[in-house]
């Protein structure tokens, strides 16, 4: 009964996107195991889902700690033996100065959570993947990683122009075509989500979209059938639009998997 019901891992799942990733799975009767560092915010939001009727369990995962990625690995493979569907959320935001002042520390910090995390936990899960009959990995990615954007001197979000978090999007999109490379030939489907401009603490609720909505996209891409490909191309289009999946008034970044 147990290999039965999907299992899916969300990363920074305790609030915003994730959480509603974490919800929008859930009603469709995934078991949703909720990633996220702090062990008090993460239960809380576990709970929270519980009493919606989701079947959630709380997961302390730390993206930047490999010890604490193996240990939520180790827990996984326990209680469930495999994982369907993982979606890379966890990511931050920090304030930037233009490239000639910003601090290599910044940098490094916004590329342990953003890409490096993304890297730990795709290569820790993927044995858990291949358990499964048909694998999802979801890497939550941007527009703002988009070179042709960042290079466009008339692009509207000029203001956002970001050296350390758009090339962290950028690399988040690099990573997913390279895996879904490896992995074109499994049944692991390999995807970026743009949630688009959201309303949550890494935008300091700014956004002029929900977390609703931004979960739409990755929970589209994570339970995608499985004769349906994720993209159909490694390559990104020039105007991210993917093709095969779309959302109205929006289109998911995609690639083959």
């Amino acid at each position: 009964m147990r290999d039965l019901v999907k299992v899916a891992l969300v990363t920074g799942a305790n609030k915003g996107i994730g959480f509603e990733i974490c919800r929008q799975l859930g009603e469709r009767g995934i078991t949703v195991l909720v990633g996220a560092r702090d062990e008090g915010r993460g239960k809380e939001a576990a709970g929270k889902l519980v009493a919606q009727g989701v079947d959630a369990h709380f997961v302390k995962i730390d993206v930047t700690d490999q010890r604490s990625i193996d240990q939520a690995y180790s827990m996984i493979t326990y209680a469930f033996g495999k994982l369907d569907i993982l979606v890379n959320n966890a990511g931050i935001f920090l304030p930037e100065d233009p490239p000639s002042g910003l601090d290599i520390e910044t940098m490094k910090q916004v590329y342990e959570t953003n890409v490096f995390g993304v890297f730990r936990v795709t290569k820790a899960m993927l044995p858990l993947l291949r358990n499964s009959t048909g694998g999802r990995i979801v890497n939550m990615s941007s527009s703002l990683g988009s070179l042709s954007l960042n290079s466009d001197p008339n692009f509207e979000l000029a203001s956002f122009l970001m050296l350390g978090y758009n090339s962290s999007k950028t690399a988040v999109n690099a990573l997913t075509v390279f895996f879904a490379n490896e992995l074109r030939d499994t049944g692991i489907k390999v995807s970026s989500a743009d949630p688009g401009y959201c309303a949550t603490s890494l935008t300091n609720f700014a956004g002029s979209r929900t977390p609703i909505e931004g979960a739409y996209t990755a929970v589209k891409l994570a339970t995608l059938p499985d004769d349906v490909r994720s993209g159909g191309s490694t390559t990104i289009t020039e105007n991210w639009i993917g093709r095969g999946i779309e959302e109205p008034n929006r289109s998911p970044i995609t690639f083959a998997g």
